[in-house]
């Protein structure tokens, strides 16, 4: 069970957080959702779709990505907040930002969903001082420079051990784990090779005692493999999902929710579990 604010969302089956990105450079929707209005009624469409839970991002971290200034990240994410209160699904934000992980959890959001996974200071304090779930999540370097030259001896072994220090530095911080979800980070600072051994060994970072979440949607390892370009993915993110599923992960944040949600299910058939 998965504690989130006033939520407690049951892992028995493989849940779907669906993006809503509030910025004009994301790699595959960059500019689709800027307007809150738009952002708000495409968060409604993925509930509608089956999302178990809806992540909104205020700023890219896409390889190369800028940092924006807190003001400009809170004026994309709050209004979206605000037009959500009422979608009856945990809402979670993606940041790194201690000032707008305070905000956002003040206007109801139930996760912050950290890619430095509470490094910065006071963010743990802040997630500690709540009753919102945390997704700590792995990534070598940062956003604008992570794609550079990814180098590790063994990639399995030190996502597992970083994981596993900011777990253990959570919980030691008052944060229960029944609040913690951890992400290995496909794509932030790993080449294909490396995202593709993590994905093949997924299962072993179970041992955590976590819920794993897998988030390959679109991403630029599956064009390399392909061929295709972002938005000629679909075929790509839902056969990563599924593999994902199926080595452990608890959790896949996608951009096509039903499609995924239809695989799943079959999957789930498949297993007996329909």
């Amino acid at each position: 069970m998965l504690h989130c604010g006033r939520y407690r969302l049951s892992l028995e089956r493989p849940l779907i957080m669906g993006i809503v990105n509030v910025t004009p450079d994301s790699f595959s929707d960059g500019g689709a959702f800027l307007d809150p209005g738009a952002a708000v009624a495409h968060a409604h469409r993925l509930v509608e779709e089956g999302a178990d839970i809806l992540d909104i991002g205020g700023e890219s971290t896409r390889p190369g990505a800028v940092a924006v200034p807190v003001e400009q990240e809170l004026a994309r994410v709050l209004p979206v907040l605000r037009g959500l209160r009422d979608v009856g699904v945990p809402i979670s934000v993606d940041t790194v930002k201690p000032e707008v992980m305070s905000a956002a959890l003040a206007e109801g959001a139930s996760i912050i969903n950290d890619i430095t996974a509470l490094a910065a200071r006071g963010a743990m304090d802040i997630v500690a001082a709540s009753d919102a779930a945390v997704c700590l999540m792995h990534m070598q370097g940062e956003p604008r420079t992570m794609q550079q030259n990814p180098r590790y001896e063994d990639v399995v072994r030190e996502v597992k051990d970083y994981l596993a220090e900011r777990l253990g530095a959570a919980i030691a911080h008052g944060i229960a784990a029944e609040r913690v979800i951890l992400d290995p980070g496909y794509g932030f600072g790993k080449t294909v090779e490396h995202n593709l051994r993590l994905l093949r060994e997924q299962a072993s970072l179970l041992e955590l005692g976590a819920p794993i979440l897998a988030g390959w949607s679109r991403k630029s390892s599956l064009g390399t493999i392909t061929g295709r370009p972002a938005n000629d993915r679909l075929a790509a993110s839902i056969t990563a999902a599924v593999i994902a599923v199926q080595n452990g992960a608890k959790i896949v944040r996608v951009h096509d929710v039903a499609a995924t949600r239809d695989a799943l299910t079959v999957l789930r058939a498949v297993d007996g579990q329909a």
